[in-house]
């Protein structure tokens, strides 16, 4: 199993409405290196949901439960999307700032390609945030 980091507003779209939702298809990304990571996302793969802009925190984990296809929303262009179910909510969301001060996730992609919406993480990374958030 891989593991990846999803970034979304929570204006725009939160943790609490793709729970009460109880999925998503992940539409709408236009970065090619954020896409290629979609195309890597495999069934079943663990998916963080990361709140940015506001709150910027780890909230909670997810499911891939549809590979890779084109992108509905993409009126052109050679586009992705995934689809993507709620897992569990972190009890205690993972904030940005507490993410910079853990040495264990110094080489998170969130640190070094800030701007990029669709990242991998390690096995490791995933471990750790898992147990900042409270869970087992």
């Amino acid at each position: 199993m891989n593991h990846w980091l999803v970034k979304q507003e929570p204006d725009a779209y939160s943790w609490d409405q793709f729970v009460r939702d109880k999925g998503t298809s992940w539409t709408g990304v236009r970065n090619f290196q954020a896409r290629n990571n979609l195309r890597a996302m495999k069934k079943g793969d663990e998916v963080f949901y990361y709140h940015s802009v506001t709150g910027k925190s780890v909230v909670g984990t997810a499911r891939v439960v549809r590979e890779a296809y084109g992108d509905p929303t993409a009126e052109d262009g050679d586009w992705s999307c995934v689809d993507l179910i709620p897992r569990q909510a972190f009890p205690t969301p993972v904030t940005l700032e507490e993410i910079k001060a853990n040495p264990a996730l110094r080489d998170i992609a969130l640190l070094r390609q800030s701007r990029l919406s669709v990242m991998p993480l390690t096995s490791a990374e995933a471990e750790v945030l898992c147990k900042l958030g409270g869970l087992a």
